[in-house]
């Protein structure tokens, strides 16, 4: 190691460090410290090296990052023991420097500056550790659910297709209306996003709570309990507890119907959607409504178009005025779920323009500026079946779905009766939706529906009992969907400016 043949400046020393901030050992390489100065450079390069290798060589790194625990860890310890070390690179750059030689208000200068230079080099490796850490937290508390077994090739150890030949995923996303306050959970919005996992066009159906005379799976357990669809007797009230949106509660509160076993309202509700879609479920995510109010604080609140006036409240004492503006997480919440006034099906279509702005504004400059609070906020938000190793394949699918064509069909009147409801014709509108996203038609093409009758009318037709061999309802009165009749649209078509 040899000396500096020329003093350097003060605006020498910080331009040498803030260069050694960016290549390790180039201070030292001024300073005369050749060997030290090219050990330095030389681990930055096998750094940056290896780095490069392991995004080239993993197949599918962030979702193998999100899926697999040991890959949180490693980042988190990687970004912290790195940290540690730029800090003491920036210090001991600055001292091989000699800037003792500097005159008393240059030395000042430049520690002082060479002190913050060393915090500021800190900040992104504890960001990284602190945003990976939180990470973790979130998805360890979330996915929870068991491994299931992923189909293997003969003779291999590694999965096939993680989608085992499906075309398409379908997930059922419900919004509950669990609290402290009240037992069990009413399902009140019902999503099934079914993505095509090449393209990731994506269609959303949406199901009423109010859906009535609901059919159950032949064959199982509630199906026996009741063959001729979900039929309670009316509340003290006048009001009824047996929608759509209570087949998880009461599957919950009777476990009797399923040989003692407990908690089989997720499994239910899911293969009943299932079923009066034509479509298999494979996972669900229950969004707690309340938790989505705090997601939506957690990016900063969502700019929606409030078309007139939303009253909520017991008393009628809320209201969300018209006008666009951005919507704190609670009005935006009261906005999508108010029914005073108003109706399930208008309420439906506030929430997916909730959803859809949601969607829209929560860019990644968003979520990375807020990431801790929105980690924190999904943790308490979500419980979902998934499990965590599915994640390492749904995350590339979530980012083909960012880019790709959502469309939306909502089972509302004058397209169905919510009390006499037409059960072949809802396949056949899932199917002609699910069909056309396929094929990439435009929503417009699709979206013309040919007119139906107001549901006043229609709530007189008489419904068949169901097909002793199916347990479907027979033949209606109503006409059957026919292709064109399928009302798939834009996932804010209908939303007004935002």
């Amino acid at each position: 190691m040899g000396q500096a043949t020329k003093p350097v400046s003060a605006r020498g020393v910080l331009g040498w460090l803030a260069l050694s901030a960016l290549a390790p050992g180039a201070a030292h390489l001024r300073a005369g410290w050749r060997t030290t100065g090219l050990v330095l450079l030389s681990l930055y390069v096998a750094l940056l090296l290896a780095l490069l290798a392991v995004v080239l060589t993993t197949d599918n790194l962030l979702g193998n990052v999100v899926a697999e625990d040991s890959w949180l860890v490693s980042i988190t310890s990687a970004a912290a023991v790195l940290g540690v070390a730029w800090f003491a690179l920036v210090v001991h750059s600055f001292v091989v420097l000699r800037p003792g030689g500097l005159p008393q208000a240059g030395q000042i200068l430049t520690g002082t500056l060479a002190g913050l230079m060393a915090v500021l080099v800190v900040l992104p490796f504890g960001l990284t550790a602190q945003y990976v850490w939180t990470s973790r937290q979130a998805i360890d508390g979330i996915f929870t659910a068991p491994e299931t077994p992923q189909p293997v090739a003969q003779g291999s150890s590694r999965p096939q297709d993680p989608w085992a030949g499906r075309e398409r995923v379908n997930i059922l996303l419900l919004g509950g209306d669990a609290d402290d306050n009240r037992i069990g959970v009413r399902t009140d919005s019902m999503n099934v996003a079914s993505v095509d996992v090449k393209t990731g066009n994506t269609v959303l159906i949406s199901l009423p709570r109010n859906l009535e005379d609901v059919r159950f799976r032949p064959g199982t357990p509630m199906a026996q309990h009741f063959p001729d669809g979900f039929r309670l007797p009316p509340d003290p009230g006048g009001g009824r507890s047996d929608l759509l949106n209570s087949v998880w509660e009461y599957a919950d509160a009777h476990p009797e119907i399923f040989g003692g076993k407990q908690h089989q309202g997720p499994g239910v509700l899911m293969d009943t959607i299932g079923y009066t879609l034509g479509l298999k479920i494979d996972w669900y995510a229950l969004v707690n409504m309340w938790g989505f109010a705090r997601l939506i604080d957690a990016i900063g609140g969502v700019r929606i178009h409030v078309e007139q006036d939303v009253v909520f409240g017991k008393y009628n004492e809320g209201l969300v005025k018209a006008g666009t503006r951005k919507l704190k997480g609670a009005d935006a919440m009261w906005y999508a779920r108010s029914r005073t006034y108003s109706d399930d099906f208008t309420r439906m279509r506030r929430q997916r323009c909730v959803i859809g702005a949601l969607l829209d504004q929560a860019d990644p400059a968003t979520v990375l500026i807020r990431f801790r609070r929105i980690a924190l906020a999904t943790k308490e938000l979500i419980r979902t079946d998934i499990p965590r190793p599915m994640l390492k394949d749904l995350v590339p699918l979530a980012l083909k779905v960012k880019g790709a064509k959502v469309t939306s069909v909502q089972f509302v009147p004058p397209l169905i009766n919510t009390g006499y409801p037409d059960w072949e014709k809802i396949r056949q509108v899932t199917r002609d939706a699910i069909h056309a996203s396929t094929r990439g038609v435009p929503a417009g093409v699709v979206a013309s529906a040919t007119p139906a009758p107001t549901a006043s009318a229609t709530a007189a037709t008489p419904q068949t009992t169901p097909s002793a061999e199916t347990g479907t309802p027979g033949p209606r009165r109503t006409p059957k969907a026919k292709t064109s009749d399928t009302p798939a649209k834009s996932l804010t078509e209908g939303c007004g400016g935002a």
